[in-house]
């Protein structure tokens, strides 16, 4: 079995259960649904999509470059909305954090989501 490394970083959210922010496998990243908690106090951040949307991406950020990948080395992501008529709003912030770098990327609408959020994203990243 290939060797799995636990990440962790204090600049995202601490896991609320019984997961990690991440596990790196043969030189790749999967980490974690990310939901919009500030890492310090882990309260809640924003209660519009574009906040939530813009915490969480910072969180991704964090633990991405924890694993020695960043946003520029994601190949996938997925996102969870509460509300698909919020698709536009996050996808305005989603592409300021991604810029020219377009990961493949499925967006679906949840029944509901932890701590009643509007967004979770979870990436899959290259290291290097």
């Amino acid at each position: 079995m290939a060797d799995l490394k636990t990440v962790h970083t204090s600049a995202a959210p601490a896991a609320i259960g019984p997961y990690s922010q991440a596990i790196v496998v043969n030189n790749m990243v999967f980490t974690a649904g990310q939901i919009p908690l500030d890492p310090t106090s882990g309260e809640l951040v924003g209660t519009e999509i574009a906040e939530q949307t813009t915490r969480v991406l910072q969180n991704l950020k964090a633990i991405l470059e924890e694993a020695g990948a960043s946003l520029q080395t994601v190949i996938k992501t997925t996102v969870f909305l509460a509300d698909m008529s919020e698709f536009a709003a996050m996808n305005e912030v989603y592409a300021k954090f991604f810029g020219d770098h377009k990961p493949a990327r499925s967006t679906v609408q949840a029944a509901r989501l932890p701590r009643d959020v509007r967004v979770e994203i979870e990436a899959v990243a290259l290291i290097g």
